[in-house]
């Protein structure tokens, strides 16, 4: 089904494509043509002195000239005296993408124009805790680093996953991901077995990501162990919660009826498809508190069920990144704290982004930490000397060690 949608799609784009000309269409031409041969001929029954026909006739005539020039020179909307030109584009560009030396402290001379850098942050879904997080980052980090000529935005994505390959294909400068799948990604485990992403770089923890299962309250779904047989959503592929979910499954080692009956739902679906008892169970990985959580807790009678027990024990022995933490109850209005485990939401990049440029966003950031906790819940409990140690599964970038050795969070 997949396949013929696609296919659907690709076929529809084409037609449009094809219908899409680059010159006025011969119709109007026709019109013009013959409306003006009909206007010269009515001209000539009209009844009237010589001056005064030579005169409404020039008028008409050159009314109608002028306008059938002015649709010659604009048949060709890309060239020519009458066309669309590049210039409004560059306008922009340099309006809203660029800096002016001249309006910072560098001197114009001293700030090249291969030194100034649009860093693009990978997040997730837009209506996600990731991309609210990134926004609030690239908030901080345009107003500080004007004059160094770094700037960043926020990047709607699928996930973790997906911002692991965008910074290797040079997509993404940055990215926002799961511990484990920082680990997974840098070590070549998992879905990425056989192909180590060596240039991976650490540069600092944002918040804690926990494991959140919410359930009908009818489901007769009371800890992860009543899964077995349900249809759960597990997470579109490429995102961290899909990783997540792979490692609780091999953990569970369930065969035959024992598996679950996966969706692979986005976000955006996951509440509707949970009310009208299309799926049973949506499992996710998010920090708190998370729009989307609060929003499925409202839409219907639904709960929270704990993730604990020996399967938790199993996956934190085998994989030292996770640890096991309490979704406080307050945040979704819950008279007690739901016990699972997590990991940590990180922010990453290559070797192949300029030291200077990850430098300059961690002293940014740093030096701003009391205005980030307050832009965005996820980010109250950050703090500098836990931003160095907790979570992060790769080698620490030079950029945002040099950064943390000037303040002396790591000596």
């Amino acid at each position: 089904e997949l396949l013929r949608e696609l296919n659907a799609l690709t076929v529809a784009r084409e037609r449009r494509l094809g219908a899409v000309t680059a010159t006025i269409p011969s119709v109007l031409w026709y019109v013009v043509v013959v409306g003006a041969l009909i206007s010269i001929a009515f001209l000539w029954m009209l009844y009237m002195g010589l001056a005064q026909q030579i005169l409404l006739g020039g008028i008409t005539g050159l009314f109608l000239g002028a306008m059938i020039f002015v649709i010659y020179a604009m048949d060709h909307p890309l060239r020519g005296a009458v066309s669309v030109s590049p210039e409004p584009f560059k306008t922009a560009y340099n309006l809203v993408m660029r800096w002016d030396a001249r309006q910072s402290d560098v001197p114009a001379g001293h700030l090249r124009e291969q030194d100034r850098v649009f860093a693009s942050i990978g997040t997730g879904e837009p209506n996600g805790v990731y991309y609210s997080v990134a926004r609030a980052l690239c908030q901080v980090v345009n107003r500080e680093l004007l004059s160094r000529g770094v700037r960043c935005s926020a990047e709607a994505t699928p996930g973790s996953a997906y911002n692991i390959e965008g910074l290797r294909s040079g997509e993404l400068e940055f990215g926002i991901v799961q511990a484990d799948v920082e680990f997974m990604a840098f070590n070549g485990k998992g879905m990425w077995a056989g192909r180590p992403f060596s240039d991976l770089r650490s540069v600092f923890s944002l918040h804690r990501e926990l494991a959140t299962l919410v359930v009908r309250s009818d489901s007769g779904i009371a800890d992860i162990a009543d899964l077995a047989g349900k249809r759960v959503n597990i997470g579109s592929p490429g995102s961290g919660t899909r990783a997540t979910w792979d490692t609780i499954a091999a953990a569970l080692d369930w065969r035959g009826r024992m598996r679950i009956r996966p969706s692979e739902l986005t976000p955006d679906a996951t509440t509707r498809a949970l009310c009208d008892k299309v799926i049973d169970a949506n499992f996710l990985v998010v920090g708190y508190p998370s729009p989307l959580v609060s929003s499925q807790l409202a839409a219907c009678p639904t709960k929270l069920v704990p993730i604990t027990g020996g399967v938790v024990d199993k996956i934190i022995a085998a994989h030292p990144y996770y640890r096991r933490y309490a979704i406080p109850g307050e945040v979704y209005g819950l008279s007690d704290a739901v016990p699972t485990f997590g990991s940590n939401a990180t922010l990453v990049t290559t070797a192949a982004v300029p030291p200077r440029v990850v430098h300059a966003i961690t002293s940014a950031v740093l030096a701003n930490l009391d205005e980030l906790r307050s832009l965005h819940p996820a980010l109250a409990h950050l703090e500098a000397d836990e931003m160095t140690t907790t979570g992060l599964t790769a080698p620490l970038d030079s950029g945002a060690e040099q950064a943390y050795r000037q303040v002396a969070v790591i000596k």
